[in-house]
């Protein structure tokens, strides 16, 4: 199945695509056979270069998950964005995460700390 983007996600990949080591002055040099050959990435709604799948993408995660991972996406309690949980136990995307984590650390310690 071809992913298809929303215009924000299509943008977003228009910026990943000068990441690609294929990409020259906009075209595609995997696919130049002696002629300049557009980018196809560049000129798409839907993700068609499996290169570009493989190893430009995952440099944005966020966007990698959106597209790719969708039936495996879960929603943060917390912030209510969509993430790809690393386990089955995972309530919270990676930012919220780091942030609920220190807040319960501080709430444990001061718990702690009146009892003494």
């Amino acid at each position: 199945m071809i992913p298809h983007m929303t215009y924000p996600q299509y943008r977003a990949v228009r910026r990943l695509v000068h990441s690609c080591c294929n990409y020259q002055d906009g075209n595609c040099i995997l696919l130049d056979d002696g002629e300049g050959c557009v980018c196809p990435q560049s000129i798409s709604y839907s993700l068609i270069c499996r290169w570009f799948r493989a190893a430009v993408l995952p440099l944005d995660e966020s966007l990698c998950a959106a597209l790719l991972h969708q039936e495996d996406m879960k929603k943060c309690v917390l912030c209510g964005g969509w993430y790809t949980p690393k386990s089955n136990r995972a309530k919270y995307c990676p930012v919220c995460a780091k942030q609920e984590r220190r807040r319960k650390t501080c709430e444990r310690v001061r718990r702690h700390r009146a009892g003494m």
